[in-house]
């Protein structure tokens, strides 16, 4: 292919393209284009996947997500079109805040922060990270950069996939194997995509097998967990939620009040996006220009 069309929600992605035998056109994808002669489709981040039925009309092209999650996009995007997610723009970021979040419900930096508008000066005991067992729901890229990140932290990881195995970070456990991890582990990490296999795979079977006290962080999708089983552990245990179902979360819903930390689905949100996401976009748009597959194509025609 000599030239392409890529279509980018803003400028800035335009810039990336900068050098390269591609026709920009800017579309944020909330109403038709106009257009049918796009090659490549760029997804404004955080934008519904709804949106994509706006690309009915177009021919066959590469519709380049912004997240790794896709969940539910292929019960509305049209059909003929191939699809890539951003695999390698989010995990750093993500597992940046799984650990971060960890840590601050274990060391009760919550508490502190509230103390200080308080102006009450309240020393405790906190458990702390070291010594821990922490088992990571997941062998995915997030979840694997988790592991990484927690290695200095003189933890034991211990990591959960589909089927049993050893990977250059050494064994994995099968996911039948989760009811006798649960109980062992200080925390526990949901970072799995959502499939109907994971759906609400954190229920209150699951939450029971965990012990008293131990820390449950979602970074995954809300609908991993159970959200009416969180509510009845909540008491037991420290809910770490950057992700919720139904999401955004309702004012008055209890896990405001329940759970230890809640982040609104944050974890990619850092300034490491931009760079990575049109990095990736200019490699997409190098690879159709040269006829080549695209990276990390998740649906096809």
């Amino acid at each position: 292919m000599a030239k392409i069309v890529v279509s980018v929600p803003s400028r800035p992605y335009a810039e990336a393209l900068d050098g390269l035998a591609v026709d920009v056109v800017e579309w944020t994808i909330d109403a038709p284009c106009g257009r049918t002669d796009l090659d490549m489709v760029v997804v404004p981040a955080y934008k519904p996947f709804s949106s994509l039925r706006h690309l009915e009309g177009n021919k066959p092209a590469l519709v380049q997500l912004p997240s790794i999650g896709y969940d539910g996009v292929e019960h509305v995007i049209p059909k003929g079109f191939l699809v890539a997610n951003a695999a390698g723009v989010h995990e750093t970021a993500t597992a940046e805040l799984a650990v971060g979040s960890i840590i601050a419900v274990l060391r009760k930096l919550p508490d502190a922060v509230r103390n200080q508008g308080r102006r009450l000066w309240q020393r405790g005991d906190a458990r702390g990270l070291a010594d821990s067992t922490v088992l990571i729901v997941g062998a995915g890229g997030v979840a694997n950069a988790i592991a990484d990140r927690l290695a200095p932290f003189e933890v034991k990881v211990r990591r959960v996939g589909r089927s049993g195995r050893t990977d250059a970070r050494g064994p994995v456990r099968a996911a039948s194997e989760l009811a006798e991890l649960l109980p062992a582990a200080d925390v526990v990490i949901l970072a799995v995509p959502l499939t109907d296999a994971t759906r609400r795979m954190a229920d209150d079977a699951f939450l029971s097998r965990m012990r008293d006290g131990a820390v449950l962080v979602n970074v995954a999708r809300g609908a991993v967990a159970d959200t009416e089983a969180l509510v009845r552990h909540a008491d037991r245990l420290a809910l770490v939620l950057d992700v919720t179902d139904p999401e955004p979360l309702p004012e008055g819903h209890p896990l405001w009040e329940k759970a230890a930390l809640i982040t609104p689905h944050a974890g990619g949100a850092s300034a490491a996006f931009a760079p990575r996401i049109e990095a990736l976009v200019r490699r997409q748009a190098e690879r159709l220009i040269a006829g080549d597959c695209p990276e990390n194509v998740v649906l096809r025609p």
